[in-house]
């Protein structure tokens, strides 16, 4: 499936250049379509060209406030310099630049990876009145934004949903994984007492509680935890617990490190705290688990708890009962050929429903459908 040739640009000022979702996926499938993609960033590594993608830089964020104030006027002036034939765009602080592209006559596209009014109210650092009131005032401009829009792109379908009963033209582009990416886990000799977390390391997303968790599995188990520390001081708060000495913390590391984790790991845990902006989330770390064929323990949240269940292809946890956390991982270590099975599950599932080969064509058939209209 291929669309005319356009010039795309994709904005963003919050997220790093490569990206998952928005480099390796949405800008790789829609150059593969044959148009030419240019990606805007802000992340002051510089401009370059990568993989056919002409990648431009316009500084590094400096703070919160310049993020959200500054960055987007200049990224809006690159957009304007670029003079593109569409505008994908991938952050909320960048709906007022989209709203004065619309203005000059250009194609916009939101991309809404998250459901940012929900993910305000979950900011506890906010007093609960600013939060309710910050939210709502979000929400209305994001209606005012993306009703003007040419389309909608949603990283679920329950924020597809929502964007509905505001753009019609609105699809649902999950960030499920590219099938081949961690083929090569299969040939990869497991340990049988090792497991990992993958992703942001955040208090919010469990990391108390899993480390906690480890200083109750059987003695020989350790976790293999891959990730950046989101907060100044939750690597001091994780290393002072019992637990710390049973993990391999390896850092941030790149698609191929990852492989190499997933592949010598017997499970992989995503344990977010049960809040309003996680409930309804997809994360693509659970479904990378599954495609690299090993159980997933996640969070008991109802849409999590229906794919695994459905799949047979991991174990649903209370996140914030240390003990409940130690007991799955206890299991699966204890049960090597029931992980087996659930991991080989979990790895058809991708294979069919739950992969990245599909949300392409619906990519490419959302932007004819933008072009036409």
């Amino acid at each position: 499936m291929s669309i005319e040739s356009q010039h795309i640009a994709h904005l963003t000022s919050a997220h790093p250049r490569y990206d998952i979702r928005i480099f390796f996926k949405e800008c790789q499938s829609l150059l593969t379509s044959g148009n030419e993609i240019s990606l805007v960033v802000a992340d002051g590594c510089g401009s370059e060209t990568c993989n056919g993608i002409l990648i431009f830089d316009v500084g590094c964020s400096k703070g919160r406030f310049n993020r959200m104030f500054q960055v987007p006027h200049l990224v809006f002036l690159k957009a304007i310099e670029l003079d593109a034939d569409i505008y994908h765009l991938h952050d909320p602080e960048l709906l007022p630049i989209g709203v004065k592209l619309k203005k000059l006559g250009k194609k916009v596209i939101f991309d809404s990876h998250e459901d940012v009014p929900k993910q305000i109210l979950g900011k506890h650092y906010l007093h609960p009145l600013l939060r309710k009131l910050v939210s709502k005032t979000y929400g209305f401009y994001e209606y005012y934004a993306c009703s003007r829009f040419d389309g909608v792109i949603a990283a679920t379908p329950f924020i597809r949903d929502k964007f509905k009963l505001i753009n019609q033209q609105t699809i649902d582009v999950n960030n499920f994984p590219i099938t081949s990416e961690f083929v090569n886990t299969e040939s990869l000799e497991k340990s049988h007492n090792e497991v990992c977390y993958v992703g942001t390391i955040a208090q919010v997303r469990g990391v108390v509680e899993l480390v906690a968790a480890m200083n109750l599995t059987n003695p020989e188990v350790r976790l293999n935890m891959v990730g950046a520390f989101a907060e100044k001081n939750i690597k001091e708060i994780v290393g002072a617990q019992p637990g710390w000495d049973k993990v391999n913390y390896l850092g941030v590391q790149d698609r191929h490190g990852v492989g190499i984790v997933l592949g010598k790991s017997i499970a992989g845990l995503v344990n977010l705290h049960p809040l309003i902006n996680y409930l309804d989330a997809l994360p693509i770390k659970m479904c990378e688990y599954m495609s690299a064929g090993i159980p997933v323990i996640a969070s008991d949240f109802p849409l999590w708890r229906e794919i695994l269940e459905d799949n047979e292809c991991g174990i649903c946890i209370n996140p914030l009962d240390p003990q409940d956390i130690a007991s799955a991982i206890n299991y699966l270590i204890s049960h090597p050929d029931g992980a087996k099975r659930m991991g080989e599950n979990g790895r058809r599932a991708v294979r069919e429903k739950f992969n990245w080969s599909i949300e392409e064509k619906k990519l490419i058939q959302f932007y004819e459908e933008v072009l036409k209209d």
